[in-house]
């Protein structure tokens, strides 16, 4: 597997394979309008050109066989902390559980640290599998917060942090 930083070329593919994760992701969390009704918000050409481009936010590609297999967003100095923001990491449902998640969240963590980040945190929906994979990565649950992010639709999530200070 090979990781490597994106391009705002590349957003096609990263809106591809957040369409191939979101339904099967969040299947049993969220109705489908509202998984539909985030991927625009989020992974729209707009939001994504934004993201890559004023807001300031870094993506890694994780490639194996020629063929983008998972991806992580992040923004270091998230809202003038000194912590860096990991926004989304996906991989393909595929190879979810091959070791792709963690060698892009490593990445992340060798990133901030190189930053001068304290800690990194990230937003995940409380019932999401997920919170048990950065529990072991040494995350924890910093506090709960329910956004409203429009059209009726709140985000009720856990915030876990990830302290980088040794």
């Amino acid at each position: 597997m090979n990781l490597r930083e994106a391009t705002s070329a590349e957003i096609p593919v990263i809106q591809g394979i957040a369409r191939a994760t979101w339904p099967v992701s969040y299947a049993d969390m969220i109705s489908r309008a509202q998984i539909a009704y985030m991927l625009e918000l989020m992974y729209g050409t707009d939001a994504l050109e934004q993201q890559l481009g004023p807001k300031g936010h870094r993506f890694f590609l994780a490639e194996q066989d020629g063929m983008v297999i998972g991806f992580a967003g992040f923004e270091h100095g998230y809202q003038g902390t000194l912590r860096t923001r990991l926004h989304k990491l996906y991989a393909l449902p595929q190879v979810q559980g091959s070791g792709v998640g963690s060698e892009l969240l490593k990445a992340v963590i060798a990133e901030a640290r190189k930053a001068g980040s304290r800690a990194i945190e990230l937003n995940v929906n409380k019932h999401n599998r997920a919170k048990g994979f950065y529990q072991r990565h040494g995350f924890i649950v910093e506090r709960d917060e329910v956004l409203d992010i429009g059209d009726g639709y709140v985000m009720d999530d856990h915030v876990m942090v990830k302290s980088l200070e040794v």
